[in-house]
C-alpha cells in the first residue's frame, strides 16, 4: 500500500460505509439511481442513504410510498432500459410484499431472454435479531438463495460492506444485498475483524469466503453478525487448547465451497453457525455440499447452530435463548469437539 492510500484509511462504521459506497457510484454512474422509503430526506432509517439526495436530487434519490411492489417493479423496467437501480427494502421481513418482483421478473428475465436483457439491480435490506419481535428480526438469507437467478450478499465487517455494495452495484446481476441491523447500529471502532476502510473506491469479491482465524480442530462457518461472535468465541476456547477456524461466508450465492471444503478436509469437524432458520435452510446446505465434496470418511462431524424454526420471540431475554451469539457458540464448539 503506497504512503497516500495509508494515509486515507480510518475506521468508520458500517452505515457510513454503505452511504459512501453509494456515493461514490452514483458519482461516477449517472445511470445509478435509488428507490424506497425514507431513504432521500430522512437519510434511511440507519443512516445507509445519508446526503444522497441532497448531492443527487429527488430524482435520481426518491423516496416513495410505502409500496414496494411499486417501486420494485419500477426497478425491474428501469434496469431493463440501462439503469443500475438501487432498491431498499427497509427491513427484509417487508420482502414478501414485493416478492414476485424479485424472484419472478428480476431473477428470472436475463435467463428467459438468454442474457440479451441484463437486471443490474441491487435489492438493499436489513435483517437479524435486535430485540424487535417476530415481524422484524429475521435474516432470510436462505429464503433468497433457494430462488434461482441472484447474488446473496451478506458481509460482517466496515471494509467488506463498503467493498461488496460498490461491486454489488458494478455488477450486471441482480443482487440481494442483506445488512444486519445489530451490525447498522454499532459504533466505529467496535470491529475486532476486518481492514481499514479507504476513502477511495474499491471492489471487494462478491464470491469468495474468507478465512478469518486459522485452526487445526473445528471449521465453523458463519457469516453476518455471528462472524464477530464466533471469533470471540474461537479466542476463549484457544485457551481451553481447543483451535478452531473461523470461516466468513461474505457471499451465500455463490458458496464458496472450495474455502469451506479446504477447511473441513483438515480439521475433519464442521460447525455451520447461522441467524436464520434450522429448517430447509443455508446451514443445512453448507454441510449436506461439504460432505458430498470432502466424502465421509474426510468429516469426522457435523454440527448446525441456528435459529430453530419457531417466529422471533419480542422479550429479548427469550430472543436470547434462541439466536447464536458466543456463549452458546462456545458450547456448541465444545460439544463438537468433544466427539472423538
Amino acid at each position: 500500500m503506497s504512503i497516500a492510500s495509508e494515509a486515507a484509511v480510518r475506521n468508520v462504521n458500517v452505515s457510513q460505509c454503505v452511504a459512501e459506497a453509494i456515493n461514490l457510484e452514483m458519482d461516477r454512474d449517472a445511470s445509478v439511481v435509488m428507490l424506497g422509503e425514507d431513504i432521500g430526506r430522512s437519510g434511511g432509517v440507519f443512516g445507509t442513504t445519508r446526503g444522497l439526495q441532497r448531492q443527487f436530487g429527488p430524482d435520481r434519490v426518491r423516496d416513495t410510498p410505502i409500496s414496494e411492489m411499486a417501486f420494485t417493479g419500477m426497478a425491474v423496467g428501469l434496469a431493463m432500459e440501462g439503469y443500475r437501480p438501487i432498491v431498499e427494502i427497509m427491513f427484509v421481513d417487508f420482502i414478501g410484499v414485493c416478492l414476485e418482483q424479485v424472484y419472478n421478473a428480476a431473477a428470472k428475465i436475463p435467463y428467459m431472454t438468454g442474457g440479451a436483457v441484463k437486471m443490474p439491480i441491487v435489492f438493499k435490506t436489513a435483517g437479524g435479531c435486535i430485540g424487535s419481535a417476530a415481524q422484524h428480526s429475521q435474516c432470510l438469507w436462505g429464503l433468497f438463495a433457494h430462488l434461482p437467478g441472484m447474488r446473496i450478499v451478506v458481509p460482517s465487517s466496515p471494509y467488506d460492506y463498503k467493498g461488496m455494495m460498490a461491486a454489488a452495484i458494478d455488477s450486471d446481476d441482480p443482487v440481494v444485498f442483506i445488512e444486519h441491523k445489530g451490525l447498522l447500529l454499532r459504533k466505529a471502532g467496535s470491529f475486532a475483524h476486518g481492514r481499514e476502510v479507504p476513502r477511495e473506491r474499491y471492489l471487494a469479491a462478491l464470491d469468495r469466503a474468507a478465512v478469518l482465524r486459522p485452526g487445526s480442530d473445528v471449521t465453523l462457518v458463519t457469516l453476518s453478525l455471528t462472524v464477530g461472535e464466533s471469533l470471540a468465541a474461537a479466542a476463549v476456547l484457544a485457551d481451553e487448547g481447543i483451535s478452531v477456524e473461523v470461516i466468513d461466508l461474505r457471499s451465500v450465492v455463490p458458496l464458496d465451497f472450495d474455502t469451506i471444503c479446504a477447511s473441513v478436509a483438515k480439521t475433519g469437524r464442521l460447525l455451520v453457525v447461522d441467524e436464520d432458520y434450522l429448517g430447509f435452510g443455508l446451514s443445512g446446505e453448507i454441510v449436506t455440499g461439504a460432505v458430498e465434496r470432502v466424502g465421509t470418511s474426510a468429516v469426522r462431524h457435523v454440527l448446525r447452530h441456528g435459529v430453530p424454526d419457531v417466529p422471533v420471540p419480542a422479550a429479548l431475554s427469550l430472543e436470547q435463548q434462541i439466536v447464536p451469539r458466543q456463549a452458546s457458540i462456545e458450547r456448541a464448539v465444545r460439544k463438537l469437539a468433544s466427539r472423538s
